[in-house]
């Protein structure tokens, strides 16, 4: 049986003090940055989040992965807002998305591309519809779910 990850381990955890909180989990990373290790815990709510939400997150989980030690290496602990491009991993972030100017990566190229960018149109489990304009004119790109490395919602200028 594989080893469970860090941030699997994290977001378990995390569930319930966010729900408690009254926000949303949005994402977890744990990276290597120079020679420490980064627990970053990404929350949010409708109108965003303040520092007294992120504290009463910050504090919680710090009491909890302190309590059940599922890291064996220091790290610091940051929880905050996962700012204006969100990144969009669960199929209801997609959905919430949708209308919404976004930026896709892809794990291979299609059609010479790597990344795609433009309205999120539809999404459903197969895959994701964007209207992506080419300088005055604008067509549909549908990409499938599988090849999908990343996506976040992206600021337009």
């Amino acid at each position: 049986m594989p080893k469970e990850r860090v941030t699997d381990i994290v977001e378990r955890l995390a569930e319930p003090i966010v729900s408690t909180a009254g926000v949303e989990l949005v994402d977890v990373e744990y990276k290597k940055e120079g020679d420490s290790w980064y627990l970053r815990v990404f929350i949010d709510k409708p109108g965003g989040v303040d520092l007294d939400d992120c504290g009463r997150v910050s504090e919680a989980l710090s009491d909890l992965l302190d309590e059940v030690d599922p890291i064996p290496t220091a790290y610091f602990l940051e929880v905050s807002s996962p700012g204006a491009e969100r990144p969009l991993k669960k199929p209801r972030d997609f959905q919430q998305a949708i209308g919404s100017y976004v930026s896709v990566g892809l794990y291979e190229p299609m059609d010479g591309q790597k990344t795609f960018a433009g309205v999120l149109v539809h999404y459903d489990e197969s895959g994701l519809t964007l209207a992506v304009k080419k300088v005055t004119k604008t067509h549909e790109v549908v990409i499938p779910t599988a090849r999908v490395a990343s996506a976040r919602l992206a600021v337009q200028f």
